[in-house]
């Protein structure tokens, strides 16, 4: 049997709560909402926290409530997800992207002021990814959004329960938006999140995920519906109560195959530095051999991602951008995510852990 690169159960746990939601509260943005709102943004260290349909509704409604439109320029990594960079052109702005750090592959600061001096430094925010659950180098990158007076974004989808310096992800940047789609740290089945301390920003974001909504068939701004439905708020109640246990095992996973990979030139594993708590949603090498790995890793059983195989400034949406990404150019031919899941036995984990070990290219 293969080993897969994702949960093949998410283990919601007890259907009490989802019981109880349907019996008792009306489905559509109930107080179930409301109590995982709070209880998230407290989890973040955040004072406010929207409920979303995804997470590129959270990503789309925190540039709104930024301001974010027509005739702005952001900031942004080519190597994510494509919804990083759609939620800025639904917008109606403009990625710049800027390259990414070698070894992290997030954001490189310096990269990010090269990016902005080509722009003539007419940007209107920064939008950093915490690729893979490692958190983006958000103090660099806040001085660099500090000296051009722009805010600072995460884009923390696959983020959720990592730290830096011991703040966790949510609580690094002016706002943060969550995903919780099932392959994520935790789940609300489909769902997003935006926090912020900003009270000003969290009710136009609010507003714009409810029709614009200020009252009772009031409508002061002009919205979608982006809300969470009241069960995926139920399902994301027992999520977070389980989600540091949930991230402790895939440390735990990814410690085995660091071990693993100590004597291994042919495979770099991810980086994991001081002062960082990685949640590991992928555990991704680097090996320029990579198709040789992937097939060698299939031959033993196991499944394997590639995350991401083209960079968004070389996808066909994005053919209009100029842009130069060397970095993330190669990082895409030669990463390869393995499964970390929560849901590995310790059989698989050594499984896993000796295919990377005995590879040869």
């Amino acid at each position: 049997m293969s080993i897969p690169i994702a949960a093949p159960d998410v283990g919601l746990g007890g259907l009490s709560e989802l019981i109880e939601t349907v019996e008792t509260e009306r489905l559509a943005d109930g107080p179930r909402v409301r109590a995982f709102e709070a209880a998230f943004a407290d989890y973040c260290e955040q004072s406010h926290g929207v409920a979303t349909a995804n997470g590129t509704t959270a990503l789309h409604a925190a540039l709104r409530g930024l301001g974010i439109g027509p005739g702005d320029a952001v900031v942004t990594t080519p190597f994510s997800f494509v919804a990083t960079a759609n939620a800025i052109r639904l917008c109606g702005a403009e990625p710049v992207f800027a390259d990414v750090d070698p070894t992290t592959l997030n954001l490189d600061p310096e990269a990010v002021r090269e990016a902005i001096a080509a722009h003539d430094g007419e940007v209107s925010a920064i939008l950093a990814v915490h690729l893979y659950g490692l958190p983006a180098p958000m103090d660099e990158l806040r001085s660099v959004a500090d000296a051009h007076t722009v805010p600072l974004i995460e884009d923390a989808a696959q983020a959720h329960g990592a730290t830096q310096a011991g703040t966790p992800v949510g609580a690094l940047g002016d706002v943060a938006c969550f995903s919780f789609y099932p392959t994520k740290n935790m789940t609300t089945g489909e769902g997003g999140m935006v926090v912020t301390d900003d009270q000003t920003l969290a009710d136009r974001v609010a507003r714009f995920v409810n029709h614009g909504r200020t009252g009772t068939y009031e409508h002061g701004d002009v919205g979608h519906n982006f809300r969470l439905t009241s069960l995926g708020a139920a399902i994301g109640l027992q999520q977070l109560e389980r989600l540091d246990d949930f991230v402790a095992v895939r440390r735990r996973n990814a410690a085995r195959y660091d071990e693993a990979l100590a004597d291994q030139p042919a495979i770099t594993s991810p980086p994991d530095p001081d002062g960082v708590r990685h949640a590991y949603h992928q555990y991704t090498v680097q090996c320029g051999a990579r198709d040789a790995l992937e097939e060698q890793l299939a031959d033993a059983g196991i499944d394997t991602g590639i995350y991401y195989p083209t960079p968004i400034h070389r996808q066909p949406a994005y053919a209009d951008v100029d842009a130069s990404a060397p970095v993330a150019e190669r990082a895409a031919e030669e990463v390869l995510s393995v499964p970390v899941h929560p849901d590995l036995g310790r059989a698989e984990v050594e499984r896993v852990a000796d295919a990377l070990a005995g590879f040869e290219p």
